[in-house]
């Protein structure tokens, strides 16, 4: 995958500075997108890492791979049933769908497990709302994989608001 230079030869070590409290533009910012099968919101086991694979094969059989320091995945729900995520690419993919966001994001990182989504949304909300605006949708930058996340001491995730 893109990040075989980190210290794991898997994910770099997240640096939180440069995404905290911080409000994004985007025009027309490139990204892939696939969807990954859920139960109940949680991904069935396996279908997170399947999916990452899928895309990230036609990312590199595409040479469309960003460089390390601006890779981005995004995460976010269309239903219970149904994830989605976003990986930024340099280029268009052939037989992907490729998409490209334009909005204002407002940032916030957090540090710890998943299941402190719904928490973390409460918290951007309040944040989003204290700057007098309101957010249409939330994405999830999952920093690093659960087993960098454990060797780091750190799982941080940058919530992504779209106001």
């Amino acid at each position: 995958m893109i990040r075989n230079d980190s210290e794991t030869q898997c994910c770099p070590k997240f640096d939180p500075e440069p995404w905290h409290d911080k409000e994004i533009k985007w025009e027309e910012k490139l990204f892939v997108k696939d969807t990954v099968r859920q139960f109940m919101h949680i991904p069935l086991p396996g279908a997170f890492g399947k999916t990452v694979g899928r895309i990230w094969s036609k990312i590199e059989d595409a040479g469309a791979s960003p460089d390390t320091k601006d890779f981005i995945m995004l995460a976010t729900e269309s239903s219970p049933w149904k994830g989605e995520l976003y990986i930024n690419v340099i280029k268009e993919i052939p037989n992907a769908e490729n998409v490209k966001l334009s909005g204002t994001y407002i940032t916030k990182v957090f540090d710890g497990p998943y299941n402190a989504v719904p928490k973390w949304i409460k918290e951007i909300n309040q944040y989003v709302n204290q700057k007098g605006k309101i957010v249409k949708r939330y994405y999830f930058y999952y920093t690093t994989c659960p087993k960098c996340a454990k060797i780091y001491g750190h799982n941080y995730v940058v919530a992504f608001a779209e106001v």
